[in-house]
Protein backbone atom coordinates (compact mmCIF):
# COMPACT_ATOMS: atom_id res chain seq x y z
CA UNK A 1 0.00 0.00 0.00
CA UNK A 2 1.06 3.78 -0.64
CA UNK A 3 2.34 6.02 2.13
CA UNK A 4 -0.20 8.58 0.14
CA UNK A 5 -3.74 9.63 0.33
CA UNK A 6 -3.93 9.99 -3.28
CA UNK A 7 -3.93 6.32 -4.36
CA UNK A 8 -5.47 6.32 -7.73
CA UNK A 9 -3.16 4.96 -9.96
CA UNK A 10 -4.58 6.60 -13.68
CA UNK A 11 -4.45 9.96 -11.45
CA UNK A 12 -0.85 9.28 -9.95
CA UNK A 13 0.34 7.91 -13.35
CA UNK A 14 -0.39 11.52 -15.31
CA UNK A 15 0.70 13.77 -12.31
CA UNK A 16 4.11 12.09 -12.50
CA UNK A 17 4.34 12.38 -16.49
CA UNK A 18 2.76 16.31 -16.09
CA UNK A 19 5.33 18.86 -15.04
CA UNK A 20 5.74 22.37 -14.52
CA UNK A 21 2.54 23.99 -17.13
CA UNK A 22 0.45 21.33 -17.67
CA UNK A 23 -2.64 21.17 -17.00
CA UNK A 24 -5.49 18.77 -15.07
CA UNK A 25 -9.12 19.39 -15.74
CA UNK A 26 -12.04 18.39 -13.30
CA UNK A 27 -15.21 18.93 -14.83
CA UNK A 28 -18.60 18.61 -13.15
CA UNK A 29 -21.56 15.87 -14.15
CA UNK A 30 -22.16 18.05 -17.18
CA UNK A 31 -19.26 18.65 -19.15
CA UNK A 32 -19.20 17.13 -22.41
CA UNK A 33 -16.04 14.89 -21.74
CA UNK A 34 -16.17 13.14 -24.50
CA UNK A 35 -15.52 15.97 -27.22
CA UNK A 36 -13.51 18.96 -24.82
CA UNK A 37 -10.71 17.15 -23.71
CA UNK A 38 -7.13 17.50 -24.93
CA UNK A 39 -5.44 14.55 -27.29
CA UNK A 40 -2.71 13.94 -25.23
CA UNK A 41 -4.86 13.42 -21.94
CA UNK A 42 -5.44 10.49 -19.49
CA UNK A 43 -9.37 10.89 -19.03
CA UNK A 44 -10.14 9.20 -15.39
CA UNK A 45 -13.87 9.05 -14.90
CA UNK A 46 -15.31 9.13 -11.25
CA UNK A 47 -18.71 9.44 -12.04
CA UNK A 48 -20.29 6.84 -10.37
CA UNK A 49 -23.63 8.35 -9.31
CA UNK A 50 -25.19 12.24 -9.60
CA UNK A 51 -23.31 13.98 -6.41
CA UNK A 52 -20.85 10.95 -5.60
CA UNK A 53 -18.06 12.18 -6.40
CA UNK A 54 -17.80 15.62 -6.58
CA UNK A 55 -15.27 18.50 -7.38
CA UNK A 56 -14.16 19.67 -4.17
CA UNK A 57 -13.12 16.46 -2.43
CA UNK A 58 -11.29 15.33 -5.36
CA UNK A 59 -9.20 19.03 -5.84
CA UNK A 60 -8.61 18.77 -1.97
CA UNK A 61 -6.28 15.49 -2.82
CA UNK A 62 -4.71 17.11 -5.74
CA UNK A 63 -3.69 20.07 -3.85
CA UNK A 64 -1.60 18.00 -1.74
CA UNK A 65 0.15 15.90 -4.11
CA UNK A 66 0.85 19.01 -6.82
CA UNK A 67 1.65 23.06 -6.74
CA UNK A 68 -1.29 24.77 -8.53
CA UNK A 69 0.24 27.92 -10.57
CA UNK A 70 -3.16 29.10 -11.59
CA UNK A 71 -6.65 28.35 -12.46
CA UNK A 72 -9.39 28.77 -14.93
CA UNK A 73 -12.94 28.24 -14.12
CA UNK A 74 -16.10 28.49 -16.68
CA UNK A 75 -18.11 31.23 -16.17
CA UNK A 76 -22.10 31.91 -15.86
CA UNK A 77 -24.02 33.53 -18.31
CA UNK A 78 -23.40 37.47 -18.89
CA UNK A 79 -24.89 39.68 -16.04
CA UNK A 80 -25.25 36.17 -13.42
CA UNK A 81 -23.69 36.20 -10.45
CA UNK A 82 -20.38 34.21 -10.01
CA UNK A 83 -21.35 30.46 -9.99
CA UNK A 84 -21.23 29.17 -6.09
CA UNK A 85 -18.69 26.30 -7.31
CA UNK A 86 -16.25 29.33 -8.74
CA UNK A 87 -16.30 31.22 -5.10
CA UNK A 88 -15.42 28.03 -3.75
CA UNK A 89 -12.45 27.37 -5.88
CA UNK A 90 -11.24 30.73 -5.25
CA UNK A 91 -10.78 30.45 -1.80
CA UNK A 92 -9.39 27.00 -2.11
CA UNK A 93 -7.00 27.92 -4.37
CA UNK A 94 -5.71 31.14 -2.90
CA UNK A 95 -3.54 33.03 -3.52
CA UNK A 96 -3.21 31.33 -7.09
CA UNK A 97 -5.34 33.43 -9.42
CA UNK A 98 -8.24 32.18 -10.28
CA UNK A 99 -9.64 33.51 -14.22
CA UNK A 100 -12.58 33.55 -15.47
CA UNK A 101 -13.56 31.73 -18.92
CA UNK A 102 -16.69 31.72 -21.22
CA UNK A 103 -18.18 28.25 -22.11
CA UNK A 104 -16.43 27.96 -24.99
CA UNK A 105 -13.50 29.79 -24.23
CA UNK A 106 -12.97 27.14 -21.50
CA UNK A 107 -13.62 24.06 -23.98
CA UNK A 108 -10.61 25.85 -26.23
CA UNK A 109 -8.74 25.79 -23.19
CA UNK A 110 -9.19 22.34 -21.95
CA UNK A 111 -9.02 20.82 -25.61
CA UNK A 112 -4.82 22.08 -25.57
CA UNK A 113 -2.36 19.50 -25.99
CA UNK A 114 -0.88 20.39 -22.49
CA UNK A 115 -3.63 18.55 -20.98
CA UNK A 116 -2.17 15.61 -19.05
CA UNK A 117 -4.99 14.66 -16.96
CA UNK A 118 -9.04 15.29 -16.79
CA UNK A 119 -11.25 13.81 -13.92
CA UNK A 120 -14.42 13.76 -14.87
CA UNK A 121 -16.87 13.80 -11.39
CA UNK A 122 -20.49 13.50 -10.70
CA UNK A 123 -20.75 16.88 -9.20
CA UNK A 124 -24.57 18.66 -9.57
CA UNK A 125 -23.82 21.88 -9.56
CA UNK A 126 -23.45 24.52 -12.69
CA UNK A 127 -20.05 25.57 -14.01
CA UNK A 128 -18.27 23.37 -11.57
CA UNK A 129 -15.56 23.08 -13.82
CA UNK A 130 -11.57 23.55 -13.27
CA UNK A 131 -9.18 23.65 -15.25
CA UNK A 132 -5.57 23.68 -12.70
CA UNK A 133 -2.34 24.82 -14.54
CA UNK A 134 0.86 22.60 -12.68
CA UNK A 135 3.34 24.99 -10.56
CA UNK A 136 6.82 24.10 -9.17
CA UNK A 137 7.80 22.81 -6.13
CA UNK A 138 8.86 25.11 -3.37
CA UNK A 139 12.29 25.07 -2.72
CA UNK A 140 13.00 23.17 0.37
CA UNK A 141 9.73 21.06 0.32
CA UNK A 142 11.33 17.97 -0.69
CA UNK A 143 12.90 15.76 1.87
CA UNK A 144 15.53 13.17 0.77
CA UNK A 145 16.47 10.38 3.00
Amino acid sequence: MLLTELLHPGILEALAGAGHGARVLLTDGHYPASTAIGPRARTVHLNLSPGVLPVPPVLDVLLRAVAVESAQVMAGPAGEPEPPAVAGYRAALAPAPVEALGRFAFYDAARSPDLALAIVTADTRTYANLLLTIGVRAEGSLTTP
